[in-house]
């Protein structure tokens, strides 16, 4: 099995903040743990003594905002950095998968469910490009618990009975799951990936998207998960 974790960026309400992001990875049930490890590494940085009571989340870390504040601008970005790579250096099946919609383009229609549906579709067709080559896994959706939970919930029901734009999702074991981020340094990660595409898009910002963007899902030189609605 594939599990998918995934975090928004930006928000559907800022009137001042043109995307909204939803992004994450994919990884095989058996790799998480490794991953989770060199995080707590990292984490363990900042609180030797408590590595559990650090969570990674890209906008405190990088705006240096409550128990980041005591610590050097450059120590925390580094961290974002050192965090993305972890992602990088592990298993080639893992996938990265990454919906921006500028929300003018979609209004008045909801961007969460713009981008839901894409993100959902793609991981979707990963999923069949393995079963037709003889790889067959189901997958999971697991989520941030957010304000969007029950907009995503029903989105999903609908996909896996009346269908979406492309299709029925047909690949899912169950409709998307909800963590607590404190929980999972998983989530964790997703929330940095989806940070790292949010601050590309809205600030211009390249220094952490170069990292994470030859990861994003792709075959035959067609990269199939980055989409971006203009």
């Amino acid at each position: 099995m594939y599990l998918l974790y995934v975090d928004e960026s930006g928000t559907t309400h800022d009137p001042n903040q043109q995307y909204f992001v939803l992004a994450g990875f994919c990884v095989f049930e058996r790799q998480g743990y490794w991953i989770a490890n060199q995080l707590d590494q990292i984490a363990a940085r900042f609180d030797p003594a408590d590595p559990a009571a650090v969570e990674l989340h890209g906008s405190p870390i990088f705006g240096g905002r409550g128990r980041w504040r005591s610590h050097p601008k450059e120590d925390r970005h580094q961290a974002i950095e050192d965090a993305l790579k972890v992602f990088l250096q592990s298993h080639p099946s893992n996938r990265l998968f990454a919906s921006v919609i500028k929300k003018s383009a979609v209004y008045p229609k909801d961007p969460v469910e713009a981008a839901f549906e894409q993100l959902a579709s793609r991981f979707d067709k990963y999923l069949m490009r393995l079963h037709r080559n003889g790889n067959t896994h189901r997958g999971i959706i697991i989520f941030d618990k957010s304000t969007y939970e029950t907009t995503i919930q029903s989105l999903a029901t609908d996909f896996r009975t009346i269908g979406y734009t492309w299709g029925v999702i047909r690949n899912f074991s169950e409709v998307p799951l909800f963590l607590d981020s404190k929980a999972s340094r998983l989530i964790q990660l997703a929330d940095l990936i989806a940070y790292a595409v949010f601050r590309h898009f809205e600030k211009g910002d390249n220094r952490f998207f170069p990292i994470i963007e030859p990861r994003f899902d792709s075959e035959g030189g067609v990269v199939h998960g980055l989409h971006i609605l203009q």
